[in-house]
């Protein structure tokens, strides 16, 4: 999981279901990416621009966002 990537998203006030059309992907596939991290550059870029983020910090995983 990414804690920053959810934290964005809650920040937003954005659903499982919006980020996922933002992506062009089902609510499903979205949730399963964000629990195996298996996200294509191409969404990774969409995200970040999306939450205007950098990678490093949207992407860091649980020991290293804190």
């Amino acid at each position: 999981m990414f804690p920053n990537l959810q934290a964005e998203q809650a920040r937003k006030g954005m659903t499982n279901t919006q980020v996922a059309e933002h992506l062009k992907l089902s609510r499903v596939a979205y949730e399963q990416k964000k629990r195996s991290g298996r996200f294509l550059v191409e969404e990774c870029k969409r995200l970040c621009t999306l939450f205007n983020s950098e990678f490093c910090y949207l992407f860091a995983r649980q020991s290293e966002a804190s």
